[in-house]
């Protein structure tokens, strides 16, 4: 299917109009469209934000207070008075239908000889395994405001541990054993846990790594740990890790103690997650336990449907926000997939099929990676139980949509998201009651007020600007950790605009509520005084089969024009031939426009991404720009450090 930006694709039946679930909530209230009752989502907050809480019927005490005690950011203050539990919402169903499916579990691990790790969790065994490790835990001397810490894959283990740990009223934060140990001690040693879980190692791409030596560097640099709890995991059989107080899982493991839970108050510390930042110690971000259950019972509902009977999966780790985000599935009592490994080729597409997922989520780069490989899925697999496809990490383009319309399904909802850490959700999203047009999400997310400031901070529609946020939302960062005084949290979204989140992307807001995210800000090409995100660019020049992938970077700064660069990495086989460089610079005079066409095409063997998938174009730009490598990107928050050389100012 060819399509161009804004062609329509998909509309909702009148099926899907009369039974979604945002649809009974405004049937309820009274709201005749999805953007009114938007508007008066961003309007009457408070009252917004309090009838979800009514709605969802959120296990905890409610309080007499106002459910928004103080709009003003930074120093919003949700519902004063109120005490909940995390993990008590996300185990209800543990209560009301135990025998349901709650975990699906698969890894790359199993492949070979030997016992396997897969395996199917309903949520009474789910409940009682958190019991078992909440005990374990309370045991190690771990209570309220503690702090675990986690150097572990995306597996079931991980997920007992986090809610055990919430249950407690304690803190959670992970790393994904893909980090190395100085990026996981940057991480861990500014929030000083008490218990270290982690694993002895992992499989990935067909490989096996041991990590019971990056295990023993973590702890040797965390002096606050009283135990050190291991999974084995790569190998079964392997004993616990490091000196002083260490135990494997299944003696963590405590059986005989009922499953019970801290009430917090609504703005206590749930977890402690990071920036994907390449440079300095990235900022701990803390989400309290109120703001993510209602955030997640709003998106994981009614923006993308989702309830019992729903499997839910999205490919990550535990070291990306999307892991929290497909946690969360729980809250609205589906089953959510845990895969751990490699997603090359076909993997997740079987794996969809193979576990009759119905909402399948992944980042951006896999739809394109599939699109290029020629794949298609829907052929090859029975992937009719699918009604939605997620995608976020990077702007999906319209041939991006097209494809999965032509090589999945057609009566199925594309999703893109788009948000952050920050927020622990998306700013935008899919909604199934409006049309789908491709290269266009479909609207701004309940509660979130989004708008595009222009130069001069004004709101502009159907013009690229600047992603803001103007009104509260209960899931922002409560805090950074050890930020006293929130200056670091101030300088990092309130620096620009006084009391208005400026979240660092652009953002064009259509007429109809529709956005289309055209890459970060701050790494914007501006040729000429015209301004453009880098995502326009990457869509034409990754149009080309020849191209496996590309990084582009303007180095020009205030008062002076640089040099345009587009750095290519070839497809299998394929060399830059003067006819290439040709067809490239004709695509992007005509699509972008002839100041957008680059002073160099430099072939390069890969392109520098975050642990979490995203191109790193600031720290190539300050590379070009004479700063030492080690100190424009740190390499253990990188996917492929080993790339970076490539981009110096005389390769």
């Amino acid at each position: 299917m060819s399509v161009a930006e804004g062609d329509l694709l998909w509309e909702p039946s009148e099926e899907v109009r009369r039974t979604a679930r945002v649809a009974r909530f405004m049937e309820e209230r009274g709201f005749g469209s999805h953007d009114e009752l938007w508007r008066w989502s961003v309007t009457e907050v408070g009252a917004f934000w309090d009838a979800i809480w009514s709605y969802f019927g959120v296990l905890g005490d409610r309080g007499a207070g106002p459910a928004l005690e103080r709009a003003e950011m930074p120093d919003a203050r949700w519902f004063p008075g109120a005490t909940l539990n995390h993990a008590r919402n996300t185990l209800r169903r543990a209560e009301e239908d135990p025998d349901a499916t709650a975990v699906i579990f698969r890894t790359e691990a199993d492949e070979g000889s030997g016992p396997s790790r897969s395996r199917t969790l309903t949520y009474r065994e789910l409940a009682a395994e958190v019991a078992e490790v909440r005990a374990g835990l309370r045991a190690l001397g771990v209570g309220r405001g503690d702090r675990v810490a986690a150097y572990v894959p995306n597996i079931p283990e991980a997920l007992v541990a986090f809610l055990a740990t919430a249950s407690l009223g304690a803190v959670w934060s992970s790393c994904s054993p893909d980090f190395g140990a100085p990026s996981v001690i940057d991480r861990f040693t500014q929030i000083e846990p008490k218990v270290l879980i982690a694993v002895d190692g992992y499989a990935y791409n067909g490989k096996r790594f041991d990590r019971s030596g990056v295990v023993r560097d973590i702890q040797a640099a965390l002096p606050t740990l009283t135990a050190t709890v291991t999974i084995p995991y790569l190998d079964l059989d392997a004993p616990a890790i490091g000196e002083g107080r260490a135990l494997r899982y299944a003696e963590l493991r405590r059986s005989g103690e009922p499953l019970a839970f801290e009430e917090v108050p609504f703005d206590h510390p749930l977890w402690i997650l990071y920036s994907s930042g390449t440079t300095g110690l990235p900022k701990p971000i803390v989400h309290g336990h109120g703001g993510i259950v209602l955030e997640h019972l709003k998106a994981l509902s009614f923006h993308q449907d989702l309830g019992p009977g729903d499997v839910f999966f999205w490919y990550t780790t535990t070291g990306w926000m999307m892991w929290n985000y497909l946690i969360g599935g729980l809250l609205v009592g589906a089953t959510i997939v845990l895969y751990d490994g490699a997603p090359g080729g076909d993997t997740l597409w079987r794996l969809a099929a193979e576990t009759g997922v119905t909402y399948f989520g992944v980042g951006a780069p896999y739809v394109l990676a599939s699109m290029k490989a020629g794949l298609d899925p829907g052929r090859e697999y029975d992937l009719s139980r699918i009604r939605g496809i997620g995608s976020t990490g990077s702007p999906l383009p319209p041939e991006g949509f097209g494809w999965l319309y032509d090589h999945i399904g057609r009566d199925l909802l594309v999703g893109s998201f788009s948000g952050g850490t920050d927020v622990a959700t998306g700013f935008v999203g899919p909604c199934v009651l409006l049309p789908l047009r491709a290269g266009v999400i479909q609207c701004r997310g309940l509660g979130a007020k989004i708008e595009a400031y222009d130069e001069k901070g004004e709101p502009v529609i159907g013009e690229v600007g600047e992603l803001v946020l103007t009104e509260p939302m209960p899931s922002m960062p409560i805090y950074f950790w050890n930020d006293e005084g929130g200056e670091r949290y101030r300088d990092s979204y309130f620096g620009v605009y006084p009391d208005v989140w400026r979240h660092g992307d652009w953002i064009k807001v259509l007429p109809d509520g529709g956005c289309v995210i055209y890459g970060r800000s701050d790494s914007t090409l501006n040729r000429g005084g015209v301004r453009m995100g880098t995502a326009d660019f990457y869509r034409v020049v990754e149009g080309f089969d020849e191209i496996a992938d590309s990084l582009v970077v303007d180095t020009g700064q205030l008062g002076a024009e640089g040099r345009l660069l587009l750095y290519v990495q070839l497809a299998e086989g394929v060399a830059l031939s003067d006819d290439l460089v040709g067809r490239i610079r004709a695509a992007l005079r005509s699509t972008l426009s002839p100041r957008h066409v680059p002073d160099e095409i430099r072939v390069v063997p890969g392109v520098p991404r975050t642990l979490s998938g995203k191109k790193l174009e600031v720290p190539v730009r300050k590379i070009l720009l004479g700063t030492p490598i080690d100190k424009a990107a740190n390499p253990d928050a990188m996917a492929n450090p080993e790339v970076l050389r490539h981009f110096t100012p005389d390769s």
